[in-house]
């Protein structure tokens, strides 16, 4: 593959078949098959007693044996020496399996050391595997991309398009940049970000996001996001922080493994030489032997390889269900969380916004409607933009100036030298606009309208529940999540409504952004560890000071995302109680891994110090357990949550 495709798929690559090199496929195994074969020759020679299979012989076909399998390890050990990196894995196996050959053990030694690169072949194969889900993501960018252009179709690169320009993409094709479609109607399968397999029909007007797969008909797409700032994208590079992020009890190990090392060599040399000093017959080949047994035993493998690969698993587990994590760090915190705070518009609710009744005082329903679409088109909130739809283009004509947008309350703007408002209560309040109080009885949302200071009237609409938010409420309440909250901006009645039918446990309305952060911050005080969901840019702020902060990744606005330690690509609510079951099960497979591998190496080194031990317990203890861990840290890629 080419440089500029290191890191992405490119579209040859993806198109052309490629034939499989077996060679290349199964080449790292041809040291460990090599050395296995010879150790099992000179093996055999060694029982059959033959006269000419001598100490020369034994050495020069051991020794084979031991460089093939055993050279790269050692001389990993000797480069890492003038880096300060003494004692490592390396180290400790060469020490061993040299000293093994020292006292005349040469299979053990050999054995010893193939075992060793066995597990790391193992290990290697576990670590593709857990990528293997996360690398998928990868195969989404493209190279290639049809761009219309004065009515032919002109072939770029995704990130030479520009935003406005319009691109055409084929049945079965992938869409490469977000967009709108303007098509009239197209499906597309949204698999590959979601985790979702149903079709998602799209009509024109929609947001496309790049990686979505085109269907059954050829689809327009105008350009909203260039390709830095697809969702794709910025989904991509979350990925590949991810594994920088390490969780505390990884990072336990890595420092703990760091001490570890050198006291145990340090107890290997005061095994080999003290009882010199205390026993009676002492014999050097045997307290080495111990020493040596004492250092393979006590290598930290199980623990240095199983316990990040767990939290990789967990990882790769996640986003095969739709769910990114920021970091194995967050897979921890999650198993912490005991109350789920959740905004509603987007989070709950599908954000999808329909006028449902145009109520004016003195105008006509339709003069009404068109200044209110025609102030909405300066806002992106969801219910802007269903005003501004059910209005068509009529409205155009209406121009509306010096526009000012004021957090949590509205829209500010002039016509014809007319102050235009148009909002929620606390606008108007904030104006000293009066209006009938019966208004606010009205459980959908309202839009009111006020001109020249007067109340014009106002605009009801609904927004419709997510078919899975009552299931994710009940899910975490199966969780033993303590308070199950929602905070909106919406006034109370609609609020209300909503908790009771999804039986949250309490809900808030009316509250501005910075009212959103004052009851988090109410929640934390009184000990609770808060997991906040929310998609818009105003839910940022709450996203960041909570423990856990949760974004929509779909639907979401960039600054939520952004903020998130978490993203739900699929934007369905149920997905959080996923994500908690996902870190609980990465924590306890992590746990299992250190109480096998210490329980065990603390047993074997015991009877090793003792000379019960003997270097085939050693291997088990050392590599052994280490594969076990491997294989109960792959556990959970297999899983269903």
């Amino acid at each position: 593959m080419s440089e500029a495709c290191s890191k992405e798929v490119c579209l040859t690559d993806e198109i052309k078949p490629k034939k499989e090199n077996y060679f290349e496929k199964y080449k790292a195994y041809l040291p460990s098959i090599v050395s296995l074969v010879i150790l099992l020759t000179g093996v055999t020679f060694d029982q059959l007693e033959m006269a000419w299979f001598n100490t020369y012989f034994q050495v020069f076909l051991f020794g084979m044996a031991y460089l093939i399998i055993g050279g790269p390890v050692v001389w990993k050990a000797i480069t890492r020496i003038p880096k300060g990196d003494v004692f490592n894995e390396f180290f400790l196996m060469s020490i061993a399996t040299i000293g093994a050959f020292f006292i005349g053990e040469y299979a053990e030694g050999v054995a010893v050391m193939l075992f060793y690169a066995v597990g790391e072949l193992f290990q290697d194969a576990a670590v593709n595997n857990a990528k293997r889900s996360i690398e998928s993501l990868l195969k989404l960018q493209i190279e290639e991309v049809n761009v219309v252009e004065n009515g032919t179709t002109v072939i770029k690169h995704p990130k030479e398009v520009k935003l406005g320009e319009i691109i055409k993409v084929k049945s079965g094709e992938k869409v490469a940049l977000d967009g709108e479609l303007i098509t009239e109607k197209a499906s597309f399968n949204t698999a590959a970000l979601t985790g979702e397999s149903v079709p998602d029909d799209k009509k024109k007007g929609d947001t496309v996001l790049a990686g979505m797969v085109n269907l059954n008909t050829v689809a327009e797409i105008k350009i909203t996001a260039l390709y830095a700032d697809t969702k794709l994208s910025k989904i991509l590079k979350m990925v590949q922080e991810a594994s920088g992020r390490k969780a505390k009890t990884q990072l336990f190990i890595s420092k703990f493994a760091k001490v570890y090392t050198p006291i145990v060599v340090f107890l290997a040399v005061a095994l080999t030489f003290l009882p010199y000093f205390i026993v009676d017959n002492y014999v050097f080949n045997d307290w080495l032997y111990r020493a040596l047994v004492f250092l393979v035993i006590s290598c930290p493998c199980a623990l240095v390889i199983s316990i990040p690969l767990g939290y990789f698993g967990g990882i790769g587990a996640a986003s095969r269900n739709g769910i990114l994590f920021k970091g194995s760090d967050y897979l921890d915190k999650m198993t912490e969380i005991d109350t789920v705070v959740m905004d509603k518009t987007g989070t709950l609710t599908k954000g999808i916004f329909e006028v449902q009744k145009v109520v004016s005082e003195s105008l006509s329903e339709k003069e009404l409607l068109h200044i209110a679409a025609a102030i909405e088109t300066y806002s992106t909130h969801p219910i802007a933009e269903a005003i501004v739809k059910y209005a068509e283009t009529d409205f155009k004509k209406v121009e509306i100036k010096n526009v000012e947008e004021i957090s949590g309350h509205g829209l500010k703007g002039e016509l014809n030298n007319q102050t235009i408002l148009a909002g929620n209560s606390r606008l108007l309040e904030k104006f000293n606009v009066t209006y009938d109080e019966k208004i606010s009885e009205i459980t959908d949302t309202i839009v009111l309208l006020a001109i020249a200071g007067k109340f014009a009237g106002y605009i009801t609409i609904a927004d419709t529940i997510k078919e899975d938010a009552e299931e994710a409420i009940t899910a975490l309440h199966h969780l033993n999540i303590r308070e199950v909250v929602m905070l909106s901006g919406d006034k109370q009645s609609v609020v209300d409504k909503i908790a009771k039918q999804l039986g949250l446990d309490k809900a808030f309305g009316g509250l501005l952004p910075e009212d959103k952060v004052n009851e988090v911050s109410k929640l934390k005080a009184a000990g609770g560890k808060i997991a906040f969901i929310g998609d818009g840019i105003n839910d940022a702020p709450v996203i960041a000071m909570s423990d856990v902060g949760m974004a929509m990744g779909g639907l979401g606005s960039d600054a939520a995302i952004e903020t998130a330690d978490v993203v739900i690509q699929t934007d369905h609510p149920s997905k959080i109680a996923t994500a908690i079951k996902i870190g609980k099960a990465t924590k306890r497979i992590v746990w299992q891994n250190i109480i096998l591998a210490m329980g065990i190496k603390l047993i074997v080194l015991a009877l090793g110090a003792g000379g019960i031990a003997t270097m085939w317990e050693a291997v088990f203890a050392d590599v052994g357990v280490a594969l076990l861990a491997i294989l109960n840290a792959v556990r959970i890629q297999k899983m269903r949550f």
